[in-house]
């Protein structure tokens, strides 16, 4: 008979038997990065790997001091005119049209990769913003998902975002705030015009919302901004329901055709 097995060091038997559970579901189940699936390094942290991150394809300087897209040294900012006056500031950390912008963000909302969102979160924390956004901003709220494409997709990636970034800003997400009131078409493959009016009136501010935002400067956040479309009609719902400015937050956006010359 087999006796009892003494344990020895710090932690004994079950220590050890976790140690191993470990290293052999890391030898038959290597975690690989969910952007470029390129094997983690031992300890490496998250879902994406240090590459990704550092490969992100930063927004080029000089930047618009109010919507933070680069003015390719042109004198007037030509993104700022599709923003309404109520939209103080929008800030995003990278390009998210090629590389490991677009490989993060898919990886997020294609795969299924929720945890993606903690190290996005981590990178929306650190952007610049002016001062009297800093100093008046009141909550976070995450631009809403269909009913049918949130029973798709099995979550909001704007408000895992909103959420993950909340913690490290100290805000409020007021994730109940606004809803869709009819689906819409993916914007992805639409053009500047049919975005408009895929979105026009799409948004609205939830009953009793009005108690709440009244007044109120929030940060709108998503995943990637495009032509500031749907940042925009959302924001127009939270301004009609009373919020007094609006400021959008993402992780990635999308240059104009300008950009790319």
């Amino acid at each position: 008979m087999i006796g009892p097995v003494a344990s020895s060091g710090t932690g004994g038997w079950p220590a050890r038997v976790r140690e191993l559970g470990r290293g052999l579901l890391d030898l038959l189940l290597p975690v690989s990065c969910v952007a470029c699936h390129r094997l983690l390094d031992a300890g490496e942290p998250g879902l994406v790997c240090g590459r990704c991150w550092s490969r992100l394809p930063a927004l080029p300087y000089p930047r618009c001091d109010r919507c933070g897209h680069p003015t390719g040294g042109r004198p007037a900012c030509r993104w700022c005119e599709q923003l309404p006056p109520y939209v103080r500031a929008v800030r995003s950390v990278c390009w998210a049209h090629a590389g490991a912008g677009r490989d993060v963000v898919h990886a997020l909302k294609y795969a299924g990769w929720e945890a993606a969102a903690i190290g996005m979160a981590e990178r929306m924390a650190r952007l610049p913003w002016p001062a009297d956004v800093i100093a008046e901003r009141a909550a976070l709220v995450p631009v809403p998902l269909g009913a049918a494409r949130l029973r798709a997709r099995g979550f909001n990636q704007s408000e895992r975002l909103a959420r993950a970034l909340a913690t490290r800003l100290a805000l409020p997400v007021w994730a109940d705030v606004l809803e869709r009131g009819r689906e819409t078409a993916s914007q992805t493959r639409l053009t500047p015009e049919q975005r408009l009016s895929n979105v026009s009136g799409a948004f609205r501010a939830t009953t009793g919302a009005g108690a709440r935002i009244r007044g109120a400067h929030v940060v709108l956040v998503d995943d990637v901004v495009t032509t500031a479309a749907t940042l925009n009609a959302c924001a127009a719902a939270l301004f009609g329901a009373g919020a007094r400015i609006v400021s959008f937050a993402t992780f990635g956006r999308a240059p104009t055709p300008a950009d790319r010359t």
